[in-house]
């Protein structure tokens, strides 16, 4: 009887209960865009630093053995064409074959002059004459050579040839030297590089002249150069192809580092921020909507542009693309969509 009595109190209440709304079935809110198509740069990032070009540096010596007087300069410091950098003194041993050389050219004359009077008065022979001409000569060179090589003079300066930095000072103020010792190195101010590492496997892609972008990694301004040369050789260090960037005069400083965006082409294609673009055991995909269901696109990556990709697909430009909360997502979710701001 109760139990008969519990279920006729119950009836009323079922009557009267709210029926479950369709309108509640669950869904996903995800943000959205319209898709668009484009073209962007097809960029390749590589990392490097500044360092002289192959041709951007010279080194100093003297082709005679003596001391180093005095240092004028310290290395890193930035010198102008003219500027004293160091004092050379030659040793006893090269002043007296300067002056060796000035009594071989004087006897040679003398004799010359000699043989002269003699082939006059039919007492020496043409040959004779040609043989003490051919000394004088010869003589004459040997004293061209060292007057360039500067023996004339005990003491020597070494002033820089171009405007430039001090890379190097191998010797020390009182050294004896050997002749063709080097005495400092001085890279030029436009001879700076940044050299930067490309991946072997883009090596035919990156190529003289075309554009690109530097960033340095510490304190510093961007700057904007070209691909000077591109090595046909692994860096053994690296494993690395070395490619050059060239950059305006006095722009960087040896050894600063940097990040280099080459642009090696253009990609075009769909033009989708990097987080609307998902991957599984099947590839790339995106999500797009239609109506308030998900529907799966497989994409292809073609390439990246700073925060988007650039893919290819049967993308569908009338339904809106998801953007955020696609994790969440399968094919044919129900979901609540917002256009992306």
């Amino acid at each position: 009887m109760r139990s008969i009595r519990a279920a006729v109190l119950l009836i009323p209440w079922l009557l009267t209960a709210p029926a479950a709304d369709a309108a509640d079935t669950p869904s996903v809110a995800v943000q959205t865009q319209t898709p668009q198509a484009g073209t962007v740069p097809d960029v390749i990032t590589a990392y490097g630093s500044a360092a002289p070009a192959l041709d951007g540096g010279m080194t100093l010596s003297m082709q005679r053995d003596g001391r180093v007087l005095a240092i004028a300069v310290t290395p890193g410091e930035t010198v102008q064409a003219g500027e004293r950098l160091l004092d050379f003194g030659a040793s006893p041993s090269a002043i007296a074959a300067y002056q060796q050389a000035e009594s071989a050219l004087a006897v040679a004359r003398t004799q010359r002059a000699h043989v002269a009077q003699l082939l006059a008065q039919q007492l020496a022979t043409r040959d004779q004459f040609a043989q003490a001409d051919k000394a004088v000569a010869d003589a004459q060179v040997a004293l061209d050579a060292l007057q360039r090589e500067g023996a004339g003079s005990a003491k020597q300066t070494l002033t820089a040839p171009f405007d430039g930095i001090v890379a190097t000072i191998p010797v020390a103020q009182g050294d004896r030297v050997q002749p063709g010792t080097t005495l400092l190195t001085l890279t030029r101010l436009d001879g700076l590089v940044v050299t930067v590492g490309i991946d072997p496997s883009d090596r035919d892609r990156v190529h003289p002249r075309q554009s690109v972008h530097l960033t340095p990694l510490g304190a510093g301004s961007q700057l904007d150069g070209q691909i000077l040369r591109v090595d046909g050789i692994l860096n053994p260090k690296t494993r690395l192809i070395d490619a050059d960037v060239s950059v305006s005069p006095g722009a960087v400083i040896a050894g600063e580092a940097f990040r280099a965006d080459i642009t090696v082409g253009q990609l075009q294609g769909w033009i989708v921020p990097h987080d609307a673009v998902l991957n599984d055991a099947r590839g790339a995909y995106v999500f797009q909507v239609a109506g308030n269901t998900a529907s799966r696109v497989d994409v292809t990556v073609a390439g990246s542009a700073g925060d988007n990709d650039v893919v290819d697909g049967k993308i569908d430009p009338r339904r809106a693309l998801v953007v955020a909360g696609n994790y969440q997502l399968s094919n044919h979710v129900t979901v609540r969509a917002n256009d992306a701001q």
